[in-house]
């Protein structure tokens, strides 16, 4: 039996566990989600990027008849900035397009760096160098993943996204964020200086998956209707930091398959697993080599859940095509980053989908290999987990 003392610390260490749980993560439940009766995402992507200073999306590639659907990557800062008042224009564009060109619809809205200023009023942040991408290099203010208030706040923002778009017939996929940094990608800054911030910030794996956690359940509550996508970085992309705040190599790995792992269980048939950087060619330019070696992380899941791929980059300029597969050749480039992408496993499985960047859905030289790309699909259906 415990002491009065026993009990008493007992009792206020469970308070602070409780505390440190988003409320919005406490209200959903958390058994495994099965309610979606949509058929898991398939074929080629069309995929989006938001110019925040565009008054309207270029969505040009939607109508495009080989793409199978159509993926929009924007900053929660440019769709609500100003806390409760979101601006849905581009989305309703977006919906309406996709529905009526038949195509399904993934959501990218990433917060982290792109997070509203009024978001991170009374939020723990550090800044950090954006690790690629537009601005790359730049220092920014990130909230710490794990962070109650910025997660309640960024919850609450879901729950309006799915109040006004969950019902949509064309709504299919989308990915989870929030313990997160650049982009949808579940992966933060790692220079040797950031491991030392992230030190003095307090990361700890445990933290990290927490929050991972909490998030399946948000999303698979939220989203009822919708596939929900993790996009995994690739092995070192995260933190090599343990739980005592030491530095040690392999636990970014070991955090990435608990992450994975717990989604598998929450989210049951409705999960998908992502990897975000299919290249053909070395990375980094010149000296190093293609993808293929982090991409049989996803390539293992093939045929047990549903998987997917995005292009690494744009087929654009001597070192997009380089890094894409073919130097000075786009088109090459992108046929052999696909080939890449649809390898398929030891049980004969491929990916469910391929994502590829809208400049390279629009131009004239492109369209045969986007036609041969979904000509793999039709060939030869992935099985995935359909319901």
């Amino acid at each position: 039996m415990l002491s009065l003392k026993d009990a008493c610390i007992a009792a206020v260490t469970s308070m602070l566990i409780v505390t440190q749980i988003p409320a919005a993560a406490l209200e959903r439940p958390a058994q495994p989600s099965t309610s979606t009766s949509e058929p898991a995402p398939s074929g080629l992507v069309a995929v989006i990027k938001d110019v925040p200073q565009d008054a309207s999306l270029d969505l040009r590639a939607v109508s495009n008849p080989s793409m199978s659907g159509v993926a929009l990557q924007i900053h929660w800062s440019d769709i609500e900035p100003v806390e409760g008042k979101p601006d849905w224009s581009k989305l309703d564009a977006l919906f309406a397009a996709a529905q009526s060109s038949k195509k399904w619809v993934q959501l990218f809205i990433f917060p982290g760096f792109f997070t509203p200023a009024w978001a991170l009023q009374g939020v723990q942040t550090d800044r950090f160098p954006l690790q690629y991408g537009p601005g790359h290099g730049t220092v920014e203010t990130l909230p710490m993943p794990w962070d109650t208030v910025y997660l309640n706040r960024w919850y609450s923002f879901l729950q309006l996204l799915s109040n006004r778009y969950r019902t949509s017939p064309a709504f299919r996929v989308i990915a989870v964020d929030g313990p997160t940094s650049v982009s949808d990608e579940f992966t933060l800054p790692n220079s040797l200086e950031d491991l030392k911030q992230w030190q003095n910030d307090g990361y700890t794996p445990s933290k990290y998956t927490e929050a991972g956690r909490q998030a399946f359940q948000v999303y698979a509550a939220d989203f009822p209707d919708q596939y929900v996508s993790l996009s995994v970085g690739r092995g070192g992309d995260g933190l090599d930091i343990n739980d005592q705040g030491k530095i040690e190599k392999g636990e970014s790995v070991r955090a990435r398959q608990t992450i994975v792992d717990e989604a598998m269980t929450l989210l049951g048939h409705r999960f998908a697993l992502q990897l975000n950087d299919v290249h053909a060619g070395p990375d980094p330019y010149p000296q190093g080599t293609n993808s293929q070696a982090e991409d049989q992380f996803v390539i293992d899941y093939n045929g047990r859940i549903v998987t997917g791929f995005q292009m690494g980059g744009g087929m654009e300029g001597t070192i997009g095509s380089q890094k894409m597969g073919a130097p000075g050749n786009p088109p090459l480039a992108l046929r052999r980053s696909i080939d890449l992408a649809m390898q398929p496993n030891s049980t004969g499985q491929h990916v469910n989908f391929v994502e590829i960047y809208e400049p390279d859905v629009l131009p004239a030289d492109m369209q045969p290999v986007l036609r041969y790309g979904a000509s793999l699909f039709a060939a030869s259906k992935p099985e995935g987990h359909s319901p």
